[in-house]
C-alpha cells in the first residue's frame, strides 16, 4: 500500500506496547502485507485489514487511508488467534 505519512491512534499504539510489535513491523506490514478485507463505508475514511508476516509472525493491521493526502491512519495492530481465524489468517472460522 503506497503512502505518504503514517500517523497512529493512541489505541494503535497501546496494544503496539501490549503485543510487544514494534513501528518498522506495522509498516512492514502495510507496505508489504495483503489486504484480506475491505471497509469502504468506515468513517473519516474507507479502511482495510491487512495480514503481513514478521519473522514467521502473523499480524493483522487496520488502517484507514486519506486518497487525498495519501496518509495512513494506524487504527488497531494485532496478533490474530488460531483459535478463532482458519489456517492462514485470511478467514474467520
Amino acid at each position: 500500500m503506497e503512502y505518504k505519512e503514517i500517523e497512529f491512534s493512541s489505541h494503535a499504539v497501546m496494544r503496539m506496547f501490549e503485543r510487544q510489535i514494534g513501528e518498522n513491523e506495522v509498516e512492514a506490514v502495510i507496505v508489504n502485507g495483503e489486504v484480506i478485507r475491505e471497509y469502504p463505508d468506515d468513517k473519516p475514511y474507507p479502511s482495510v485489514l491487512l495480514l503481513g508476516w514478521v519473522n514467521q509472525r502473523p499480524i493483522h493491521v487496520v488502517v484507514g487511508k486519506d486518497t487525498e493526502t495519501q496518509k495512513i491512519y494506524v487504527i488497531t495492530i494485532y496478533e490474530p488467534d488460531a483459535t478463532r481465524w482458519q489456517s492462514g489468517f485470511r478467514e474467520r472460522r
